[in-house]
């Protein structure tokens, strides 16, 4: 469970952190301080198919849960994993991971982020 969860958080924080770009439509639902020192973000991304998040990193943990379509999810340190509907992921702070939609249809990925709070969301890496 634990390499499942690792392996699929990379896709959803890198949909909702990154930057707006063609193809991925993220839509934030809320925000709080907490706990103390970090700020939690649930979001929602929807990712065409063919489209990549790109390579990035986050300040705190990120959880996931796939809602619709099927995508491939790189983490650093795992072998890639293809995610569906109803599989849920958990990604380090720190650890690089990419995620990118397979398919005919889109993707649509729940997201949750507990990160530290005054840093951004996610960094891009080579």
């Amino acid at each position: 469970m634990r390499k499942l969860a690792v392996a699929a958080l990379p896709l959803l924080l890198l949909t909702l952190a990154a930057p707006a770009q063609e193809g991925i439509r993220r839509t934030p639902l809320q925000k709080t301080d907490f706990p103390d020192g970090y700020t939690t973000i649930t979001g929602l991304a929807e990712i065409q198919p063919g489209v990549s998040a790109g390579r990035h990193v986050h300040p705190g943990i990120e959880t996931g849960y796939v809602l619709e379509g099927e995508t491939v999810l790189s983490v650093d340190g795992q072998p890639d994993r293809t995610m569906k509907a109803g599989d849920s992921f958990t990604i380090p702070a720190g650890v690089p991971h990419d995620a990118r939609v397979v398919g005919n249809g889109p993707a649509k990925v729940l997201a949750v982020y507990v990160v530290e709070r005054g840093k951004p969301l996610a960094t891009p890496v080579p």
